[in-house]
């Protein structure tokens, strides 16, 4: 368990505080119909309470203290959203993160870290997860986080029920959410999905950060937005020739047309 990370930075506080905590993250809890979350957290201060706390605002947690149980959880599927604390005592927590991410492709994963590094952030996002958290932090936070990546999951992204998005050489298929290129399909995670298919719907526009992180995260996203630097580069890695993607300093993104647009 990474150092300052007390259950009263969680808004786990006893205090008048902690009633003004509750109520404001009263609006997290909209969202489609009950979710399934695995807690990964080996300090058992924290897991139980964490869990009790996404329990009182109509989810279904299951707290795992270390990295064998959560992977014994995975195996049994149903899952919807993981909260992964990288400082397990069994396992390297980013090693974990892979394997989750194998084990449930279609779950989102939120790595939990006290590591702020810049290079400790970019391996967890490589290493499989749509977004961190670092500690310590607020428990409305965290929920609002949590509800965002639901409700996001739950509504099909920004391109459910659209047919076929042709691209140069790739169709983007938002309905089955695949995308082919002439050598076969490329399998891309949920995010990375809806962010090539965003770009592809405009192409040869400049899309700002901003726009980018409220379609394909949340309107409501607060934070850094690393998290999609690192989904343009695992595009740019998994695509190679077959996409061309400007950064645009200081705004977002262009999705260059192909040669024959």
């Amino acid at each position: 368990m990474g150092s300052g990370f007390g259950a009263a930075s969680l808004g786990f506080a006893m205090s008048a505080n902690a009633g003004r905590e509750w109520s404001m993250a009263d609006w997290v809890v909209s969202v489609h119909g009950v979710a399934r979350i695995v807690i990964v957290e080996d300090d058992a201060s924290i897991g139980p309470k964490l869990a009790a706390s996404l329990r009182n605002v109509g989810h279904d947690p299951d707290w795992c203290h270390d990295g064998a149980a959560a992977l014994a959880r995975a195996a049994v599927g149903g899952v919807d959203l993981v909260l992964l604390d990288l400082g397990l005592p069994d396992v390297d927590g980013f090693e974990l993160c892979q394997r989750l991410r194998d084990r449930l492709p279609g779950a989102v994963l939120v790595v939990l870290t006290a590591r702020t590094g810049e290079l400790d952030v970019i391996q967890a996002l490589e290493s499989g997860a749509d977004d961190y958290l670092t500690k310590p932090f607020r428990l409305a936070e965290l929920l609002a986080r949590v509800t965002a990546h639901l409700r996001r999951a739950a509504d099909g992204g920004d391109t459910a029920g659209t047919a076929h998005l042709g691209h140069g050489r790739l169709v983007i298929d938002r309905a089955a959410r695949r995308c082919l290129t002439p050598v076969g399909e490329v399998e891309l995670r949920p995010k990375e999905f809806d962010l090539l298919a965003v770009l592809a719907a405009v192409p040869g526009q400049a899309v700002s950060r901003e726009e980018l992180m409220s379609r394909v995260w949340d309107e409501n996203w607060f934070g850094s937005t690393k998290t999609l630097d690192v989904h343009v580069a695992a595009l740019r890695r998994k695509l190679g020739d077959f996409v061309d993607i400007t950064t645009l300093r200081h705004f977002g993104y262009r999705l260059e047309p192909p040669p024959d647009v």
